[in-house]
């Protein structure tokens, strides 16, 4: 209950810092991870008011041909329009999900990526093709040298925001931002190691 508490605290902090519409009940974070564009993986994970949602996490083995390696724009865009184009329009007869399975088509309120002014034009680009206006977008760069607690928060429209090093809701951002991390290079090594294999 304590961390229930906690994290709906952080949420409605994070809708304040951030001036969202309103509080989000589903945030996805979204990472990419390769080794000089090989074996390139991109990920998804979710988090809500009862913190990470693991079973609805999702990796994307990056299918692009002639994609450029270490082309992170592109392997964005391929895994935001796989996931947003499924939302859009839910694949008819799917037997391979139950009809009650609503894990995957649900509607995000804030998409996160990792990258600065760059990746959050490419992505909001990627959402105004695909005519996704209901969606919070928001980039989280690195401070200099990669220094936790000097991130800076980017968001379509806005001057950029930078939260002071030890404020709770920049602490959650860098968790989930952390988490999406993780989760991608796992999967990415899984990917690498069976390529080896």
């Amino acid at each position: 209950l304590a961390d229930t508490a906690t994290q709906t605290r952080l949420l409605q902090g994070l809708s304040t810092a951030l001036g969202l519409p309103r509080i989000p009940k589903r945030i996805e974070v979204y990472d990419n991870s390769h080794i000089q564009g090989t074996n390139a993986v991109g990920a998804m994970i979710v988090a809500g008011p009862d913190g990470f949602i693991k079973n609805q996490y999702r990796k994307f083995n990056i299918k692009s041909e002639g994609l450029t390696p270490g082309d992170d724009y592109a392997m964005m865009r391929e895994v935001l329009e796989r996931r947003f184009k499924r939302l859009l329009k839910p694949p008819e007869g799917d037997a391979a999900k139950p009809a009650d399975d609503d894990s995957f088509p649900q509607w995000p309120d804030l998409v996160i990526i990792d990258g600065g002014r760059g990746q959050l034009n490419a992505v909001r680009e990627i959402f105004e093709g695909l005519g996704l206006t209901q969606v919070s977008l928001m980039a989280v760069a690195k401070g200099p040298d990669r220094d936790a607690g000097r991130e800076t928060l980017f968001m379509p429209d806005r001057e950029a925001i930078k939260l002071e090093p030890r404020d709770p809701v920049l602490y959650f951002i860098q968790r989930l931002r952390d988490e999406a991390h993780r989760f991608v290079i796992g999967s990415h090594r899984k990917l690498r190691k069976k390529d080896i294999r």
